[in-house]
């Protein structure tokens, strides 16, 4: 495949292909140290920011060292991640041009903060978070709301 990382208008840099990419074809494999949650959370926890991709079996992550850690979140992207095997690919879901910049959703499913979206697409969630994550967090800070709510009266 023929990416190259460089300025993205959507977030500092991004990858980009240098050549169409069809629907269905596996565009990079996120790479990196596999180490466990609990070694994310020891070597990351005071960086606003990390290249940690986690498994399917919850208790490790890759900790992104190659060209797919520099592929930028997008609500309306056009690549999904997919664990094959232990392995995560970034395919594409729908035909790619030259001089496309690569993206995908990051569904993120915890985390601190607001993790702000800035993709400007129309679809846009504001935010990084899943669907799921959103409507967790809603509801824990409804159910904080009625505690204060609570202590009040």
């Amino acid at each position: 495949m023929s990416l190259i990382v460089r300025s993205s208008d959507l977030h500092a840099a991004g990858v980009f292909t240098t050549a169409p990419i069809m629907k269905g074809e596996q565009v990079v494999e996120y790479t990196g140290p596999r180490i466990t949650q609990a070694e994310g959370d020891r070597l990351y926890d005071d960086r606003p920011i990390t290249y940690l991709f986690a498994l399917g079996d919850g208790e490790h992550l890759i900790d992104g060292h190659g060209t797919a850690a520099f592929i930028n979140h997008s609500c309306d992207p056009n690549c999904e991640t997919e664990e094959i095997d232990g392995h995560i690919w970034i395919t594409a879901i729908r035909n790619i041009k030259a001089g496309e910049e690569i993206t995908y959703d990051y569904n993120l499913f915890d985390g601190e903060g607001e993790a702000t979206c800035y993709c400007g697409s129309k679809k846009c969630r504001g935010t990084l978070y899943s669907r799921a994550e959103i409507r967790r967090r809603k509801r824990e800070a409804q159910k904080k709301a009625k505690e204060t709510a609570g202590k009040r009266e």
